[in-house]
């Protein structure tokens, strides 16, 4: 193991590259990489890095950001088949066609951030968990807004800011899986 993280340690410097770990990585992975972190924190460290090369052990979202604020670096995802459910639940072409379908409604699409890059490119505005409630009290109050992906968030925010919204039904299959109920029988 030794071996193999010095070896990283040699292609880094060699490639001039920064490592960039999600926080729910395993701690091997962590161990090795320059920043720790969750989703906007990983997006932050990308934005000002001043290396050719950004290798990001998380999700293809995550990495997606990263590339379209550093439009000339290399970014490498190390497994393709990384994936997110919350992002996978509103696919692009999917979201489109709502879109489409619903021109009447003139919505205002309030995306969070994880969600792919063709979902942000079909909506108004990005926000994180931590300034969503924010974004949806700014939002212009002569639209309709549409929240995607995560209707869980969504919903929050409409009772944090008694605006009505309709909600992208799209979730994280973790957050929906692990309730107090299931928590509590697994303690029982």
């Amino acid at each position: 193991m030794n071996d193999l993280i010095e070896e990283l340690k040699e292609l880094k410097e060699k490639r001039n590259a920064i490592i960039l770990a999600h926080n729910y990585q395993v701690p091997e992975l962590q161990d090795v990489a320059d920043y720790v972190g969750d989703s906007l924190g990983l997006s932050y460290k990308a934005k000002e890095t001043e290396k050719d090369v950004i290798l990001f052990c998380g999700v293809h979202f995550i990495a997606e950001t990263a590339k379209i604020i550093n439009p000339t670096k290399k970014v490498i995802l190390p497994d393709l088949a990384a994936g997110c459910s919350l992002s996978e639940s509103c696919p692009p072409e999917k979201l489109k066609k709502f879109l489409d379908d619903n021109k009447d409604k003139n919505y205002y699409v309030i995306a969070y951030i994880n969600c792919s890059a063709g979902v942000k490119a079909l909506s108004d505005i990005i926000c994180t968990s931590s300034n969503a409630v924010k974004v949806v009290e700014n939002a212009p109050k002569n639209r309709n807004i549409l929240f995607v992906p995560d209707q869980n968030l969504g919903a929050w925010v409409m009772g944090q800011t008694g605006r009505k919204m309709d909600l992208w039904q799209g979730v994280c299959y973790i957050h929906v899986e692990f309730t107090a109920k299931s928590i509590q029988k697994i303690r029982d």
